[in-house]
């Protein structure tokens, strides 16, 4: 997938741009429409830089789940833009699209296209993300909870009991997954004695150069004396992992990521990050869009579970998935769904480290 974050970033982003400025993937209006099924779905990305994510699998996944199902459908992202994920919700209302799947960016500006798009009998789905205050039907994500639970397991089984000082890294402030991964952690290194919380700060936007500047700021302040980092996904993990290598200590902290990105599971080869969180992201795209057909036909979805918003002080009917931890002995499990493909993980000076972990 790609030769670093930034570059990385910089691709998926151009990717993006190119796909929206043909008007989005706009399935073909005289396609029929399978079964009982009116109207179409609007579905909504957030960016191309939280996350490589979104353009390279979530789009192409709900693309081949809404196909297979034979409902019209139009996906578009935000690209960051608050203002352009509201101009994109107007357009998809005006143009017929009855049930919107929604990733916000924030909840505030999140929950006012919900409103709206409520007030004009239109339903919606919360995907990834919850929507604090809004009035989805439905959400659908991994237990973000147990994300970061993963993660702070992780992180527990690359430092052993000894004692350490573990900064964390969280994600945007005004991300709820944030706020869960991070409660998730805690949950499990807050009761481990010998550890100690000597830094914690959330990363705007989830913006990897961001993180550069507080880690930075972060190792300094602590003259280095730092055994692990909790960071809530790869980009930050890959962030950190940049300072302590810039400070020649590559390989001697512990860091864990999210996402199971191709630089995330080539640093775990390299032994700058001590695992990831994968998150089979198809599982996330087909669940989506069977609760979006459901409401298409009028139909009640199937879920399995509810998510407390407190804020909006209700209990939001769920579809909750598991997400799985990831080391090196286990990378195989996320290339064996094409999730990374083997070819660009382990091409170069990584077939060699591939082969020693069995991923080839």
């Amino acid at each position: 997938m790609r030769k670093g974050i930034l570059s990385l970033t910089a691709l998926s982003a151009a990717a993006a741009l190119a796909l929206t400025a043909c008007g989005g993937d706009d399935s073909d209006d005289s396609k029929a429409v399978s079964g009982s099924a009116k109207g179409k779905v609007g579905v909504i990305l957030p960016d191309t830089t939280s996350s490589t994510r979104y353009e390279s699998f979530d789009r192409p996944y709900l693309e081949q789940a809404f196909k297979a199902a034979g409902v019209k459908y139009d996906i578009q992202n935000a690209e960051g833009s608050t203002q352009r994920f509201q101009t994109i919700a107007d357009q998809m209302i005006t143009s017929g699209a009855t049930v919107l799947v929604v990733d916000g960016l924030d909840s505030n500006s999140a929950a006012a296209v919900q409103r709206k798009a409520q007030s004009q009998g239109v339903k919606t789905i919360d995907y990834d993300r919850l929507t604090l205050g809004g009035v989805s039907d439905y959400y659908v994500s991994f237990d973000n909870v147990k994300v970061g639970e993963e993660l702070g397991k992780g992180l527990q089984k690359c430092l052993g009991d000894k004692a350490a000082n573990i900064a964390y890294l969280n994600g945007s402030p005004t991300d709820n997954n944030a706020t869960l991964f991070a409660q998730g952690a805690h949950s499990v290194l807050d009761k481990v004695p010998t550890y100690k919380k000597v830094a914690e700060q959330p990363v705007p936007d989830w913006k990897p150069e961001k993180a550069v500047t507080i880690f930075e700021q972060i190792w300094t302040e602590q003259k280095g004396k730092i055994d692990g980092v909790l960071a809530a996904n790869d980009n930050l993990g890959n962030a950190a992992a940049s300072i302590i290598k810039k400070n020649g200590e590559a390989g001697k902290v512990a860091v864990t990521g999210q996402d199971a990105t191709e630089q995330g599971l080539q640093n775990i080869l390299d032994g700058t990050q001590c695992m990831t969180v994968y998150k089979p992201v198809k599982q996330e795209a087909d669940a989506a869009a069977k609760l979006a057909v459901a409401l298409l036909k009028g139909e009640k979805g199937e879920t399995n579970g509810t998510t407390k918003d407190p804020q909006g002080k209700r209990d939001v009917p769920s579809v909750l998935l598991n997400p799985i931890g990831v080391f090196k002995d286990n990378i195989k499990q996320v290339t064996g769904d094409g999730f990374v493909k083997t070819s660009e993980l382990c091409k170069g000076a990584y077939a060699a480290k591939c082969k020693a972990a069995g991923v080839q």
